[in-house]
């Protein structure tokens, strides 16, 4: 019955583990042997150069153990020529590592820059949820540090496997010595390896539990980095230091246990070996005692019985290095998972020319969450439940004519920001459909969507270049008349003309040495230089003062008519130029027309901008 039950249960696993490798190749996701495949020359070099250092190993262990027994017995010529050959195989052994570790950091360099680069592209592909719902750390650990602890750990098992044959062969010839010291030897090994698989399973589980928490601890400092100036007006360093003391604390205090847990189970290891080493040593006295050996073998066997406890302890090493393998491994290739990380999805049909028409068809839409139990960064196990929250939107619909600038306003939660970020592709509908030019959203192109659509938001994200770089970020060919042109049009040029290197000014990271308007218009002449057929401002004035807000109004303005423009606005005065108005509440259109029809006829919209402007 029992040996049912496991056939039964190997069957299912078989067939897990066959959907699992089709599931894999129909959806490209990589292994590590896609990145080795490419340099296998390298790599059989690299194998090559180290069995033969590994072999002139094994030759200088066993000429020096015959040169003692040629010392034992007077023949010291015999002994010095076994000496110098020693000599020079030790010196080959150096050339040979040389030339294997010149071999090991030319491949590995071209393997990591690889998987870097595919990572980093990986990483553009996910959709908006996807980022939402995992912290920044899940993703800056695996792009950048764990590609070269992979190959570093893989070059480690070679070294490993080579030096373990090395080592086999010196205890078979120990063995062949006298088979009886050489069982009480295997013996102890065995009794080893078993307290070292223990030690293992644990390890592996401790490690998947440590990364998670070191992704926490890694997302809260790239938080803190980031959002210096709001830590430090709010005086927010203490709490800040509290949490993050509370983090590290519980990091260590977790890896005190393992460690603990760790040693303990490799002094126990020690502790059989030393008397596996020992008991054979007792051993051999008395097989030396009864003539049963001679002594030279006695000094042979002893002088390398520590190939019996490093063959343990390469054994151990690299069940260690496994454990790395394997958990940087599914760190990184799961980013290539769309059921762990969901990526954005295009259609196939390519406009060649965007108008601008932007349909909402019986839209709905609820954000979603991850739900984490309260012991998960305790468990080793990666997924954590997806709900849905209350719908935002509820049978939303509207239609935008081409290159008419209209504008959606509400209170803070009305779904304002959201409809944009449908509009954009940012997320994906539940429910009903969008059409740009009468064409579903979901059936167009990467192409036609991105380059049709610049989006300009509360807090546009300015990279630490100049302000020529950033520009040319939306459009790398633009000539420099195209670039001035955006920048007379964007309200800049005043601003730009005071600095000292004018439009090849460093701005520092996020743009910290620009003021918010100037942010802003720097990130509307980007878009302005990408000529996009449909311009989305998502409270693009809230936080500026009225001086910066009118000039970005200004550039608002000056687009109409010759793009598709949307306005999510906070500050009603910005929008008083809208073609049409879009009043949300609750995630439905309760009212619409142009700024003076909705003030006439609205009292909710009359009574948001009079409390806006007393």
């Amino acid at each position: 019955m029992a040996e049912a039950v496991i056939k039964k249960s190997r069957k299912s696993l078989r067939e897990e583990r066959k959907k699992e490798k089709i599931y894999r190749k129909e959806h490209n996701i990589p292994s590590i042997t896609n990145y080795l495949k490419d340099y296998k020359g390298y790599i059989f070099s690299f194998i090559f150069v180290m069995l033969l250092s590994s072999a002139c190993s094994v030759a200088v262990t066993i000429i020096s153990a015959e040169a003692i027994a040629n010392i034992t017995n007077l023949l010291y010529r015999t002994a010095i020529t076994q000496a110098i050959l020693v000599a020079v195989l030790n010196i080959l052994i150096c050339l040979l590592n040389l030339t294997m570790n010149q071999i090991y950091v030319k491949f590995s360099r071209i393997i990591v820059a690889r998987l870097n680069k595919d990572l980093s592209r990986q990483a553009f592909k996910f959709n908006a949820t996807t980022y939402a719902n995992n912290p920044s750390g899940t993703f800056v650990q695996r792009i950048t540090n764990d590609p070269q602890t992979l190959i570093d750990q893989l070059s480690n098992v070679v070294e490993r496997v080579v030096t373990i044959i090395e080592h086999l062969i010196i205890c078979a010839y120990i063995f062949y010595l006298n088979y009886i010291v050489g069982i009480v030897f295997v013996v102890g090994m065995i009794i080893s390896f078993t307290v070292d698989r223990i030690r293992i399973k644990l390890m592996y589980k401790n490690r998947k539990i440590a990364n998670k928490k070191y992704d926490k601890i890694h997302s809260l400092t790239t938080e803190i980095v980031k959002s210096e100036r709001d830590v430090k007006s709010l005086n927010l360093e203490k709490k800040l230091s509290e949490v993050s003391n509370k983090y590290y604390a519980d990091i260590n205090s977790f890896n005190y246990k393992r460690g603990l847990q760790d040693s303990s189970l490799n002094q126990l290891k020690n502790i059989i070996n030393n008397i596996v080493t020992y008991g054979a040593m007792v051993l051999g006295i008395v097989l030396l005692e009864k003539s049963l050996i001679v002594f030279s073998t006695f000094m042979i066997i002893f002088s390398n019985r520590a190939n019996f406890n490093n063959l343990i302890f390469n054994l151990s090493y690299l069940l260690d290095i496994k454990v790395d393998i394997d958990v940087c491994s599914e760190r990184i290739f799961a980013l290539f998972d769309p059921r762990k990380f969901p990526v954005e999805d295009f259609g196939t049909v390519k406009l060649d020319k965007v108008k601008g028409k932007i349909q909402f068809k019986k839209v709905g839409y609820a954000y979603e969450d991850k739900l984490r139990n309260k012991n998960d960064l305790n468990s080793e196990n990666d997924e954590s439940a997806i709900v849905k929250n209350e719908k935002v939107l509820k049978n939303l619909s509207f239609t935008i004519k081409p290159n008419t600038t209209v504008a959606f306003v509400g209170k803070s939660g009305s779904g304002k920001s959201t409809i944009v970020s449908l509009m954009s592709k940012m997320y994906k509908v539940d429910e009903g459909e969008i059409l740009i030019d009468g064409v579903n959203i979901n059936d167009l192109t990467k192409e036609t969507l991105r380059n049709n659509i610049s989006l300009v938001n509360q807090f546009p994200y300015i990279f630490d270049m100049s302000i020529r770089e950033n520009l040319l970020m939306a459009k790398a060919d633009a000539t420099d008349e195209e670039i001035n042109q955006v920048i007379d049009r964007a309200y800049l040029r005043e601003f730009v003309d005071t600095l000292p290197n004018g439009i090849n000014t460093v701005v520092g990271e996020s743009g910290i040495k620009l003021s918010g308007g100037q942010r802003q218009r720097l990130a509307i002449a980007r878009a302005l230089l990408r000529k996009s057929s449909i311009i989305i401002f998502d409270e693009s004035t809230s936080s500026l003062d009225n001086y910066a807000q009118e000039y970005v109004k200004k550039s608002i303005d000056d687009l109409k008519g010759s793009s598709t423009i949307v306005i999510v606005a906070h500050r009603l005065t910005t929008i008083k130029n809208a073609d049409e108005i879009f009043f949300l509440d609750e995630g439905k259109i309760i009212d619409k027309g142009t700024f003076d029809e909705l003030f006439e006829k609205n009292k909710k919209f009359r009574n948001m901008f009079l409390a806006e402007n007393i």
